[in-house]
């Protein structure tokens, strides 16, 4: 049968209207249609955020405002409130964005610690089992962050970051450069897979569930690896 979590997105009277074969295909239909929108909310910052903070950091700081206001709008209403869950979440990735990549984006020790900024509150409120897929997409989102960050470690990317944040666009082609060729070593090659299978495993095991929240925490995490992915096609085609 199906869960809670799916049911109650559903608008009134459809859970007793609908026979379980439609209900079926409708929630095939809400399943990827979260997973869909979760994975079109993680690419929003990388190319759409990042620009405009660089230019505008106030600008997308207050457009947080208008996010959780739109988000409480959307959770208002039976008919949207999926959709309403789904950017709660996300407007604390973007706060963490705006912060981050505004004012401290020259220190990398500094990323996942912002970047957690909402991660008291999202535990809060799972635990009150409230707001379940706009936190679980912001959990996803986050371990996805983590995952990239440990990588920048290991691989020992750091100061590359730290230079690219200091220099100007046109003298950053031979640090991007020198930071490939640290990538494209067996040690950077190794533990980019290692993680990687890490992400996939994370992102591909809740998509056996039935639960809304679950398809959103996927869709974050497998994102990650989409757009991380793309930097690195990206890289290697301008080297």
């Amino acid at each position: 049968m199906f869960n809670h979590s799916f049911l109650s997105y559903l608008p009134l009277g459809v859970k007793s209207e609908r026979k379980l074969s439609t209900l079926l295909w409708e929630r095939i239909g809400w399943t990827w249609a979260t997973f869909t929108v979760a994975v079109f909310l993680v690419c929003v910052p990388v190319f759409f955020q990042a620009p405009l903070v660089r230019q505008l950091p106030w600008l997308s700081l207050a457009m947080t405002a208008g996010l959780v206001g739109g988000s409480i709008q959307l959770l208002a209403r039976q008919s949207t409130r999926l959709w309403g869950d789904l950017l709660l979440g996300f407007s604390w990735s973007w706060l963490a964005g705006s912060i981050y990549w505004g004012w401290l984006r020259w220190e990398p020790l500094w990323h996942l610690p912002v970047e957690a900024i909402g991660l008291p509150v999202a535990i809060w409120c799972l635990w009150r089992r409230w707001a379940m897929v706009g936190n679980l997409f912001y959990l996803g989102s986050l371990l996805g962050t983590a995952i990239t960050d440990i990588y920048f470690y290991i691989v020992d990317l750091i100061p590359h970051w730290r230079q690219l944040m200091q220099v100007s666009p046109e003298l950053a082609m031979p640090v991007l450069q020198s930071a490939i060729a640290q990538i494209q070593t067996p040690w950077g090659i190794s533990w980019a897979v290692v993680l990687s299978v890490i992400l996939l495993v994370a992102g591909i095991l809740p998509l056996g569930t039935r639960q809304l929240h679950w398809w959103a925490f996927s869709g974050a995490v497998l994102s990650t690896i989409l757009v991380d992915s793309l930097f690195w096609i990206v890289a290697c085609a301008i080297e």
